[in-house]
């Protein structure tokens, strides 16, 4: 039986609405990535203890932060990195947070494995800072960053056994990376699953419609947790349009709220179909 997150921010950026999109889409989980223009990382405590008694009297739950730790570059600094991840860490306790989302930093594309060993002190700087706090970090495969690949992002599992893998099929996809090669190198690391899908040429659609190999995925996976991520295109002009140019347009949403509906709708039916087989 699946349990549904999701990154509402990308419903609507208050967090009442976030709340609103989830409720309606039957959802009891967050991602929680952004609210009023702000990230996750970036609030103060005395906000996500506001936050936290809105998610509460709603009946949502935290399931992980969606930060940006580790997406800065590799030459960035890192003091000031490593001093936020901490606030991270005291902002997923006030909000009941189980996991981390964070990424192996920005890396000059053909030189990953030059800058590996420096890659591999920072993460474990990070596992350091949280050892004690009861919070799992989780690594995501992101176009840029040195575990953009599954051999990479390998490397970095067998280094940490404690960093567990959010699997995201249209970054691996936008990597050039074929996603049921990565699966089966990874999955004994995984985590969690960003439900996203892309093309062959990077772009986003609802899961099942790109070359993500989401079925095969859901197949395979044994775990419970699926994150919907929608990234799904928004043209405020889409419902002025003619049925024909629509059509032409593709997986294109009228406003962000029917994207994140869109994309909720996709795994539904992912799931409706693999129940039945």
């Amino acid at each position: 039986m699946y349990k549904l997150a999701a990154f509402a921010d990308e419903a609507d950026s208050s967090i009442s609405g976030q709340i609103a999109a989830m409720s309606d889409n039957g959802i009891e989980f967050l991602e929680i990535r952004g609210m009023e223009d702000q990230n996750i990382a970036d609030i103060s405590t005395k906000k996500a203890k506001e936050v936290r008694r809105q998610l509460d009297d709603s009946g949502i739950g935290v399931w992980s932060l969606g930060s940006p730790f580790g997406k800065i570059g590799i030459s960035g600094d890192f003091t000031a990195h490593l001093d936020k991840f901490k606030h991270g860490l005291e902002l997923a306790e006030i909000l009941g947070a189980r996991n981390i989302r964070l990424f192996s930093f920005y890396v000059p594309s053909g030189y990953e494995e030059r800058y590996r060993d420096e890659v591999m002190e920072r993460l474990g700087k990070f596992c350091e800072a949280a050892k004690q706090s009861g919070i799992r970090l989780c690594h995501e495969n992101e176009k840029g960053i040195y575990g953009d690949n599954a051999e990479r992002c390998a490397k970095i599992h067998r280094a940490f056994p404690e960093i567990r893998a959010v699997f995201d099929p249209a970054n691996f996809v936008q990597c050039g990376q074929d996603t049921i090669e990565a699966w089966d190198m990874l999955s004994g690391y995984v985590e969690y699953l960003h439900i996203k899908d892309a093309l062959p040429d990077g772009s986003v659609v609802p899961a099942g419609k790109g070359a993500g190999n989401l079925r095969y995925i859901l197949e395979k996976y044994r775990g419970s947790m699926l994150t919907v991520e929608p990234h799904l295109s928004v043209f405020e002009g889409f419902d002025s349009l003619e049925s024909p140019e629509k059509t032409k347009i593709g997986y294109c949403y009228p406003n962000s709220r029917a994207a994140f509906d869109a994309a909720v709708n996709a795994l539904k039916e992912l799931i409706k179909e693999k129940n039945h087989e």
